[in-house]
């Protein structure tokens, strides 16, 4: 894989080479970076048979780099703390858990599966120029997998801070997030989903 010829750089040729990795399993979602062309995972994209194929690495584009491959993510987790990532119920069940049908739980499939890589959000031109105020794929997909959980309290209120022009609604259906995530998800259809629900008020 793509890591471990960073890692045989690392230790052997350059040790002054800086990127992230921690997992090496496509979990953490670390070792995130644009490869050849492509945003994806390090430990699972495949080094090229033919030796002869040069392969360029880049960090994540249209972010600020740290160092090498190192992008700086702290515009994207601050919007990602914007969501609320959690669970909002102020009426918790006397006994127990919060229960859940087996098909309200199928509702978060291809949402919670997410490891906040921003291979996605980083392959969004909308969120290239407009990263100030657009939450961009990663994020969006995220604040509807709390829209669409049953045991939440908060979804008109979750909706209710969408209800702008830049949140949500610079989403131009151009499908590069759906494409690039190396989980197989697809915040594009989260995202169209939100959009539904909002203008028909469900």
């Amino acid at each position: 894989m793509m890591l471990d010829a960073l890692i045989k750089i690392k230790n052997e040729l350059d040790p002054t080479l800086t990127f992230r990795r921690s997992c090496r399993e496509g979990i953490c979602g670390s070792c995130a970076m644009n490869i050849d062309g492509v945003n994806t995972l390090a430990c699972l994209c495949r080094i090229p048979k033919d030796t002869k194929t040069e392969s360029k690495i880049y960090p994540l584009p249209h972010m600020y780099v740290v160092k090498d491959l190192v992008p700086d993510l702290t515009h994207f987790y601050k919007q990602y703390k914007s969501i609320e990532p959690y669970l909002k119920n102020d009426n918790p069940p006397a006994k127990g858990e919060f229960l859940q049908t087996q098909e309200d739980r199928k509702k978060l499939d291809g949402m919670y599966e997410c490891i906040l890589c921003a291979c996605c959000s980083t392959s969004c031109p909308s969120y290239w120029w407009n990263q100030d105020q657009y939450l961009g794929p990663a994020v969006l997909m995220q604040a509807y997998r709390w829209m669409a959980d049953s045991r939440d309290a908060y979804g008109a209120e979750r909706k209710e801070k969408m209800q702008n022009t830049m949140s949500l609604y610079r989403c131009h259906t151009i499908f590069n997030c759906s494409r690039t995530c190396p989980k197989g998800l697809n915040p594009a259809a989260a995202i169209a989903k939100m959009k539904l629900e909002m203008a028909t008020n469900e």
